[in-house]
Order: structure tokens, then sequence, then C-alpha cells
């Protein structure tokens, strides 16, 4: 299987201040990732470094085995990187449709499936997007990105204060992506045991460094590992 994401020792943060010191990962085309991590150890900015928003110091990315860390961020998007942000910044003023349509890209997910995956989107495709609830609005972000014809996909913290029985939807709906999309898909989430059961592979930020990777199925076994760098588990 041909390799979507690679990343070797990447080393970036925000002006002087170096927040990733020589990350290196690999997800395969048409696998998922799980990014985990206690808060500010760099997962954040491992996204964002690959969509070109950090200052990156070192280190290649490569998409698809394209190297990409030259490329400025729209020029990353349309070689099939598409990220779905934790403050979703959606358009408040544009209606769902509205939002979905300026970022369409040719070959990318037409707007009556998104509407499919989202039945609720198609619902209130004339509501502006600052009418919309929470969960509305990470569904019409992660639609938004399906539409701009991606090959990998960067989900930051998507259930983040979600309620309950939305969080339930919505990872629905991200497991029908990753089942039926072909798409590599790399999650950064804080619900250790969501992004466990979603991802086939891990990785474990600590300092800006990976400090464990391997399965998810793996991680779960190890319990001296969730406890010293993700506080749940054994010690």
């Amino acid at each position: 299987m041909s390799v979507g994401l690679k990343v070797e020792n990447l080393v970036a943060g925000y002006g002087p201040t170096i927040v990733l010191d020589g990350v290196s990962l690999e997800a395969l085309a048409g696998s998922s990732l799980a990014v985990l991590g206690r808060n500010g150890v760099g997962k954040t900015t491992l996204l964002a470094t690959l969509m070109g928003l950090t200052s990156r110091s070192a280190g290649r990315i490569f998409l698809g085995g394209r190297a990409i860390e030259a490329l400025p961020t729209h020029e990353r998007v349309h070689a099939g990187l598409c990220y779905v942000p934790q403050e979703r910044r959606i358009f408040p003023s544009l209606t769902v449709a509205e939002n979905l349509a300026v970022a369409a890209l040719p070959g990318g997910w037409p707007l009556q499936r998104v509407y499919e995956l989202f039945p609720g989107l198609a619902a209130r495709r004339s509501n502006a997007g600052n009418q919309l609830s929470g969960g509305e609005q990470q569904m019409l972000a992660v639609g938004r990105a399906l539409v701009g014809k991606p090959d990998v996909l960067l989900l930051d913290e998507p259930m983040e204060g979600l309620a309950p029985i939305i969080v339930e939807t919505l990872f629905a709906s991200l497991s029908k992506i990753r089942d039926e999309s072909g798409l590599t898909i790399v999650l950064v989430e804080q619900k250790v045991d969501l992004a466990l059961d979603f991802a086939r592979d891990a990785i474990v930020l600590d300092r800006g460094k990976i400090v464990w990777r391997g399965t998810c199925a793996a991680l779960r076994r190890d319990e001296a590992a969730q406890h010293a760098y993700l506080g749940v588990g054994k010690e």
C-alpha cells in the first residue's frame, strides 16, 4: 500500500518558539492515525504545520510521495490535504450551501453526497452558519473539507464541546467516511477511547516529540503508557 502522508524530522513552532522537535510519522493511503497527548504537547501545531500555518525550521512533508513543505497553504489544499480546524472557522454570514460551494473543487464530494452523510445539513442548507448549533457547524466544517477533494483529511478535536448524542452521531459519520471514502485520516482527539476506537494506528506526543507509536489496539493494552502520557489507565 502506498504512503498517503509522511513526515520526516519536522521542527516547527511559532516565531522563535519551537513546539515540534524532530517529529517523524507515516500514514498509509486509506489508513487512519490518531494523534494523542496531553494539552500543550504539540498536537494542533502538528496539523497546522502540515498545512503551512506555522514556522517550519527543518523537516520534510510528503503527500502521496510529493514533497509539499515549500508549498503555500492553498496549494497544499489543491494537492489533496484538507484541514478541519478545532475552531471550525465556517463563514458565519454564508448559508450552509454557500459555505460548501465556496470550498468545492473539481472532483471533490458532490453536495448531495455531503447532505446524505449529514441529513441535518440538508434540512438547514438555507440557514446561515451563525444560525447552526455547534454540532451542525462541526458537520459543516467536515463537509466543507470533503468537497475540497481531499486525499488526506486532518481533523483537530472534532468532538470538542459537543453533547454526547451529537458526538455519537458525528462519530458514526466520520466512521463512515473512514470506511467508504478511501481517505487517509489523521485525527487529533482528547477523548482517548473515541480515538482508539476510530483509528488503526496511533502516535503519542509529549513536549513536541513522539514518545509512543504503534497500533491503537497495542496502546489500549499498554496501560503504563496511557497513564504516563495521557493521564488515563493504570500506572
